[in-house]
């Protein structure tokens, strides 16, 4: 058997990513010529590598991720043409048919524009040497400005982004040597732009204002602590929640005993 269709048992490896979205409000004369006068806003949504590259004027994909991901699936709002689209971002030409082709690459996103906001399901395939299944993530569409009071103002553009790791476990040695040829653009050490903001860590609020937010080093920390706060929070809270049943269990008991005695 050769070695490249053996698993490395034991490793894990992964990559960062991130997803989300950017929109910004149509202009009134674009409005103006737009097939769907009722259309308000211009918004990609996209997988990108998760670190940005150097004075780059959108947030992640400073990393090719085609060596390792072979297509990237969304699937729309049913209100659109063929709601289900793969990578290219859309042109008037492309608009009433789905793309699926088979030699799908980066830049792993759609452009479209609408006056709502909805639920995208995303679709990730890996290369055939991953032998890996596909992973979906979802995406709340985020069209207006993220605000303290909850307020939405005609501000733009929008930045609505979530970083995520896609871990490889015990992955083929061939699909190995092709993650370890292309190491991640690491994340910077320090805070060189604004921070994105997510519902996920309202604290970030203040520091998100400013500009094409990036993620740093230092954000990946705080994610990771704050997903060991979450974790430790549903321990306790399940341990909370068996003291509870193990109380009504002994009382329950209780009065199986008194009544038995009457």
């Amino acid at each position: 058997m050769s070695t490249e269709r053996v698993r490395v048992k034991g490793l894990s490896i992964y990559r960062p990513i991130i997803y989300g979205n950017t929109a910004e409000v149509l202009t009134p004369e674009e409005r103006e010529v737009h097939p769907s006068r009722e259309h308000t806003h211009r918004w990609t949504v996209a997988v990108r590598s998760a670190a940005s590259a150097e004075n780059s004027d959108i947030v992640g994909g400073a990393d090719d991720l085609g060596y390792f991901i072979r297509r990237v699936t969304f699937k729309l709002h049913e209100t659109y043409p063929n709601p289900s689209r793969s990578k290219f971002p859309l042109s008037p030409s492309t608009i009433n048919f789905i793309i699926r082709a088979d030699i799908d690459k980066p830049p792993f996103e759609v452009t479209e524009t609408g006056w709502g906001e909805f639920e995208i399901q995303i679709r990730v395939t890996f290369i055939t040497e991953a032998g890996e299944k596909p992973i979906l993530l979802y995406h709340h569409l985020k069209l207006h400005p993220w605000t303290a009071s909850g307020a939405d103002v005609e501000l733009g553009p929008v930045h609505s982004w979530q970083y995520d790791e896609i871990v490889f476990t015990d992955p083929f040695q061939q699909f190995l040597n092709i993650l370890t040829a292309h190491p991640p653009t690491p994340l910077p050490k320090a805070r060189r732009r604004p921070v994105p903001f997510h519902v996920a860590n309202p604290g970030a609020f203040d520091a998100s204002k400013g500009g094409v937010p990036e993620f740093t080093a230092v954000m990946e920390k705080d994610e990771i602590q704050r997903l060991e706060d979450a974790r430790k929070t549903v321990i306790a809270e399940q341990e909370k929640l068996r003291a509870a049943l193990t109380e009504r269990d002994k009382e329950l008991e209780k009065l199986k005993s008194e009544l038995g005695e009457i």
